[in-house]
């Protein structure tokens, strides 16, 4: 009993020590992105930029880690798709190149460590990330789409964090399936926003 008293304190404790920004409301614009400029098949070569973490975000602990998750779950899937683009032999002369920068805009991530110890009294976790695509050539921005994902408190307790983690991944698949959809046709794409 002594110990499941300790734990539950501890776990409360961790719920009051938050940043004043983790109760920020985490939420994408819109509910569907608009479909880019121009087709990205109009395109021979494509950069994958690193992930880039904003202020207040950057910095800590636990969002650095979110955000090396991130990069990974990206070069996994929209990494390979690149790769496979580029692999491609050029059609025109000069090839045009796409930069692909995705920057994560606001993230509250729990640990698993967090998730041992407060379990869903932690809360829940958010991540929004946002895609810059721009023509390297001109400087034009063609498309500017944010992926949204969380992992409810309560998920993230059952799961000890990997709820958690699975957001971080499903995040990076929204990132990939908007730029593979939108090679060969103008689609838009889900922001990955639900009610």
């Amino acid at each position: 009993m002594n110990l499941l008293f300790r734990l539950a304190a501890i776990g409360l404790l961790l719920c009051a020590v938050r940043p004043s920004w983790a109760g920020e409301e985490i939420r994408p614009s819109v509910e569907r992105n608009a479909a880019p400029s121009v087709q990205l098949d109009h395109y021979a070569r494509f950069e994958l930029k690193p992930v880039q973490l904003v202020p207040p975000y950057a910095g800590q602990e636990t969002n650095e880690k979110a955000r090396d998750s991130v990069q990974g779950n990206l070069q996994q899937g929209l990494g390979q798709w690149v790769a496979q683009r580029n692999a491609e032999p050029v059609q025109a002369e000069p090839a045009r190149t796409l930069v692909i920068e995705p920057v994560i805009e606001k993230v509250r991530f729990i640990s698993g460590g967090k998730r041992f110890f407060a379990g869903a009294f932690a809360g829940s976790s958010r991540i929004l990330l946002r895609l810059r695509l721009t023509d390297a050539a001109s400087g034009d921005v063609i498309a500017q789409p944010e992926f949204y994902q969380h992992a409810r408190g309560m998920a993230g307790a059952w799961t000890v964090g990997g709820a958690d983690n699975a957001m971080l991944a499903r995040v990076a698949s929204l990132a990939r399936d908007y730029v593979a959809a939108n090679y060969t046709t103008l689609a838009g794409g889900p922001t990955g926003w639900e009610e």
